[in-house]
């Protein structure tokens, strides 16, 4: 699957998608930075409730296909724009992490 693919799902909405084509290989969840940093695997979903500037650099240095902002998280425009320019897609759902999870796991993820 791709980002493009899971962001057109009815609970997904694309925020940024600079790489709308990377494959999706698995997910995890997690809010502490340095958690993420040491687990997160290349080429994941990154499942966050975090939206602010260290998310992107997170994100990078894990190497995960999107990040998906759960619980109707919406970022700040400067969030996006820096996204935009690092290469890194954005997704948004109003689920909970737990129901986006699901969610992930009935599309095959």
């Amino acid at each position: 699957m791709t980002v493009r693919e899971l962001a057109s799902h009815p609970d997904f909405s694309p925020i940024a998608m600079p790489n709308p084509d990377r494959e999706v290989k698995g997910a995890y969840i997690g809010d502490l930075l340095s958690w993420v940093m040491g687990r997160a695997k290349a080429d994941t979903l990154w499942l966050t409730i975090m939206s602010n500037v260290n998310v992107l650099a997170v994100a990078s240095l894990a190497d995960v296909s999107a990040v998906i902002l759960t619980e109707g998280v919406t970022p700040e425009s400067d969030i996006i724009t820096a996204a935009s320019e690092k290469g890194i897609n954005l997704i948004s759902t109003s689920l909970p992490s737990y129901g986006a999870a699901r969610v992930l796991v009935a599309l095959g993820l």
